[in-house]
């Protein structure tokens, strides 16, 4: 498994809660390292934190390192929209980032007439599952969450699949929102490369900005309230939880 955020990107965690067994239990109780004072600060940290990591397999922990193309934080809220495998684990992973305001699950690429979970597991919408996440950049920037993306969130170099799920709903790619979101994601997709952490190339790719349609209600926050079903016991948990 591509595990942990807390092992890998402490810095960026938050206290979330589960509910298990119709019990509210805290699934971890990390304290965050201080908010950076600086954008020189972060890269001197992300720098001094990770050592040049040996090429990775999908199924390894990835120390991905810190963007090199950071913009500096305008005010405090903006939006960035990713796709990376089952939204489940991509929202539940977000929602555990210092910073992240909220995180909706929903469906971008294809038509609103075709934006619902049974027409979109058919693969033929041109969908992706995806997830909105609103976030303060004055506490964790669009880069930021780029890293904890291609560490944590998604194997990049798995073509229209993301684990056990296939097919082209489940395609990795963040959709740009902004052209400095572009600029960064593409700077840092580059930088990934040059890097050669994976075996494998880098398939992700950065798609343009489209209309982003909420999932259904069952498919929000599922990861929270659904702790124990074995899908996200497998695939999602091992990714928030130390």
């Amino acid at each position: 498994m591509r595990m942990i955020l807390p092992a890998l990107l402490p810095q960026f965690v938050t206290t979330r809660r589960f509910q298990a067994n119709g019990k509210d239990r805290v699934s971890q109780e990390m304290l965050a390292i201080p908010r950076f004072a600086s954008l020189a600060a972060l890269l001197l940290a992300g720098a001094a934190m990770f050592a040049p990591a040996a090429p990775a397999s999908a199924e390894q922990a990835v120390n991905a390192p810190a963007p090199a193309i950071v913009v500096p934080a305008k005010g405090h809220h903006e939006t960035a929209n990713f796709a990376g495998g089952c939204f489940w684990g991509v929202e539940g992973v977000f929602s555990h980032v210092m910073g992240v305001i909220s995180t909706t699950s929903g469906y971008v690429g294809g038509t609103a007439a075709t934006a619902g979970y049974g027409t979109v597991s058919t693969g033929t919408t041109g969908h992706a599952e995806s997830v909105k996440v609103v976030f303060d950049p004055a506490q964790v920037n669009y880069a930021d969450l780029l890293r904890i993306y291609f560490s944590v969130v998604a194997d990049p170099t798995q073509l229209n699949r993301q684990g056990p799920d296939t097919c082209s709903q489940y395609r990795s790619a963040p959709f740009r929102l902004s052209p400095s979101q572009e600029e960064v994601a593409r700077a840092y997709i580059n930088q990934l490369s040059a890097a050669r952490i994976y075996l494998r190339p880098i398939v992700t790719r950065i798609e343009r900005t489209r209309a982003f349609y909420p999932a259904e209600a069952h498919h929000q926050d599922f990861m929270a309230r659904n702790p124990t079903y074995p899908y996200i016991v497998v695939n999602d948990r091992p990714k928030v939880e130390p």
